[in-house]
């Protein structure tokens, strides 16, 4: 088809111009100029103008990147082998080049990146090689972040022959473009004989990232994007962001009869951070049916305004009940405080002087619609009733990632809590939110709890120790996400217990994974319900009482996450059994050890 000067922006002798050129031209050099031309578009304001009229302009502009990372998913190694080609081609043009399988790279590092060239072939019905799946699926998800900042363009490796030609290659495109990224240069697909199309797809993207670094220097000096120094967030423990669930995975095995959440949560927007070590303060829900229930034992309408906080801001009782009041936990101001608004007898009796034990006993494993059913409490108004009750507090919960690993998002590791007591199943009001109720895609109110105390050392030669039994061991994830981005090369030795290898051997392939990286470098495990006599953490670490004591000698730091009242005190009476054993100390100097030690932050706990 032949250009006409009514419908082209040209003038008549360039459409002559045009249409005795581009019938001559083959693909590979319609691709070629393709490129170029997108390359030059912006670079300069008009061909003829004096280099001194733009500074202005693009003095506005960004600094372009000379670093280019280099992706590849590849089944049978063409898409590896054009992207080896690429990066040499660029590393002879001054460019700093990353480059890596879709598996081997971190996609949440996909916002530090400016400029990415992605080669990727199709397998299939149309399916990501086996080497692009997980980075396919990330991209795909609602983990993915925003990629204003990105410019890029993709390679796509296809055979005609089958229905979905090259839509890997179309799918990641078109994803890109959804989060905001721009197109360096237009994708080209390729079919089995790809060279030409390749090397003329390679020379655009040279061209368009040599112009681009050309017209951002124009203007001389220039602010690099993203130097602005960080804001303090605006969010916090009374001010909770309200977080998006990414993901939400139960990380027990089938046949456990224990549920443990793996629970992923976007912080993107917040500003929030956080270092290894800290806690995600979460605002649950309570379950409904608990709400519910209580409303109608009652006699309450679901839908009559109480009072929410002490500004006289209402809400419907349902909302209010459901998620500004404490209504699972009994203590004895609050049975004090609802026996002044009836006149049962019985609760008055409870309450009253010298019923210390009796009332104890009441109030454990009890909940408010307990209460209410026990003493008939009918007749006290939704808003009096309200008056007395807690707010509903936020649970804390160890953080399992590293910012640095996950940027804009944070993990906790939370054990769904149930049992019977009282007659009546009960469970833990934020466990089980998370558990059943905070899917993908729920929002749920969060902020960071600094622990300026359950640090890593500053010196990243400094060997750790960290003893973590079941979701404990959240915390120690974060460590060593921490310590494999900052390249720190201390020993680390985990010991991690729970009760069957086969269902509750949580994170266990990231353990091992980071074993074999060197991450890790020691891995010992206790489960308790495997053997005939139980063994638990404190068992292994008594077990190999000389290396750990010698540990200590090089100055390694003690970690311990997890059950104040049996776990800390076991494990805290093994380190002073090992060194009594190994050390020569007696109880006193031993004790006195670990009292240094913790003076030094040598003996961190975490503990709950």
């Amino acid at each position: 088809m032949e250009l006409q000067v009514l419908n082209s922006p040209f003038n008549q002798e360039q459409v002559e111009l045009l249409n005795r050129v581009l019938p001559t031209l083959t693909d590979t050099q319609r691709i070629w100029l393709s490129g170029y031309l997108t390359a030059q578009q912006g670079s300069t304001n008009s061909a003829a103008a004096p280099v001194t009229t733009v500074p202005t302009a693009v003095a506005n502009q960004p600094v372009i990147s000379k670093e280019v990372t280099v992706l590849f998913g590849s089944q049978t190694g063409n898409s590896h082998g054009l992207a080896k080609k690429l990066a040499k081609k660029l590393e002879e043009q001054s460019f700093q080049v990353t480059l890596s399988s879709m598996s081997d790279f971190k996609p949440n590092n996909l916002k530090k990146v400016q400029n990415l060239l992605m080669i990727v072939s199709t397998h299939g019905e149309g399916d990501p090689p086996d080497n692009a799946i997980s980075f396919y699926e990330f991209l795909h998800s609602k983990r993915a972040p925003q990629l204003e900042e990105l410019r890029y363009s993709v390679l796509s490796l296809g055979d005609t022959s089958y229905e979905f030609f090259c839509q890997t290659g179309k799918d990641f495109d078109k994803r890109l473009q959804e989060l905001g990224a721009k197109s360096l240069t237009e994708r080209v697909d390729c079919d089995v004989d790809f060279d030409e199309p390749a090397a003329a797809w390679v020379s655009g993207v040279l061209g368009a990232l040599n112009a681009a670094s050309a017209s951002a220097v124009v203007g001389g000096s220039t602010t690099a994007a993203g130097s602005a120094p960080s804001t303090e967030s605006e969010y916090s423990r009374t001010n909770p962001f309200q977080a998006e669930v990414l993901e939400n995975l139960n990380l027990n095995g089938r046949g456990s009869d224990r549920e443990t959440r793996h629970v992923e949560i976007s912080l993107e927007g917040s500003n929030l951070q956080y270092e290894p070590g800290d806690s995600l303060g979460v605002f649950p829900e309570n379950h409904p049916r608990l709400v519910t229930e209580l409303i109608q034992a009652m006699d309450w309408n679901a839908s009559t305004p109480v009072a929410v906080n002490k500004n006289g801001e209402e809400r419907p009782l349902q909302e209010a009940l459901t998620r500004y009041y404490e209504i699972t936990t009994l203590t004895k101001p609050l049975l004090e405080q609802v026996a002044k608004l009836s006149s049962n007898e019985k609760l008055q009796a409870l309450v009253a002087a010298g019923n210390e034990a009796e009332l104890k006993s009441y109030i454990a494993g009890r909940d408010l619609l307990d209460l209410v059913q026990d003493f008939s409490l009918q007749g006290v108004s939704a808003s009096q009733f309200v008056a007395v009750l807690r707010k509903l507090p936020a649970r804390l919960y160890s953080i399992a990632s590293s910012s640095k690993a996950s940027p804009d998002e944070v993990h906790i590791t939370v054990r769904a809590v149930r049992y019977e007591a009282n007659g009546r199943n009960r469970y833990g009001v934020c466990s089980v939110h998370l558990a059943e109720r905070a899917q993908s895609g729920a929002a749920l109110p969060v902020y960071i709890q600094s622990n300026p105390n359950f640090k890593l050392p500053e010196n990243p030669e400094t060997p750790i120790i960290m003893i973590g039994p079941g979701t404990g061991v959240a915390p120690f994830r974060s460590f060593l996400a921490e310590r494999e981005e900052t390249g720190a090369d201390g020993k680390t030795w985990l010991f991690y217990g729970d009760q069957h290898f086969a269902t509750d051997f949580l994170y266990q392939v990231e353990w091992q994974r980071w074993l074999k990286d060197g991450v890790l470098t020691k891995l010992d495990v206790a489960f308790s319900r495997d053997t005939d006599q139980k063994v638990y953490v404190q068992n292994r670490m008594l077990e190999k009482s000389r290396e750990l004591y010698q540990w200590l000698q090089e100055g390694a730091v003690v970690y311990i996450c997890g059950d104040e009242k049996k776990m800390a005190h076991d494990v805290n009476a093994a380190l002073l059994t090992i060194l009594e054993q190994e050390g020569g100390l007696n109880n006193e100097e031993a004790v006195q050890y670990l009292a240094n030690m913790q003076q030094q932050k040598r003996y961190q706990r975490d503990v709950y």
